[in-house]
């Protein structure tokens, strides 16, 4: 798990993060309606903002920061 982790604190990890809450974005808002596109939004915005403001909501299950600079440092 902590390689994953190592992963998505890297600015790879965080573009696939960014890119794949903007894809649940639009598909929510296109190909969805009612309550199922109001929850495609939110559950797009948690990667989308976790990307954007680099943390990673995976790394306390394997003991390490939240914050990915250190995430990096500990790497």
């Amino acid at each position: 798990m902590s390689g994953f982790i190592q992963f998505m604190a890297s600015t790879n990890g965080r573009i696939v993060r960014i890119v794949a809450g903007i894809i649940l974005i639009v598909i929510g808002i296109v190909a969805l309606q009612d309550a199922a596109r109001i929850i495609l939004v939110i559950i797009g915005l948690i990667p989308l903002a976790a990307g954007i403001f680099d943390f990673c909501l995976f790394a306390p299950l394997a003991g390490l920061p939240i914050q990915g600079p250190e995430i990096r440092k500990k790497g």
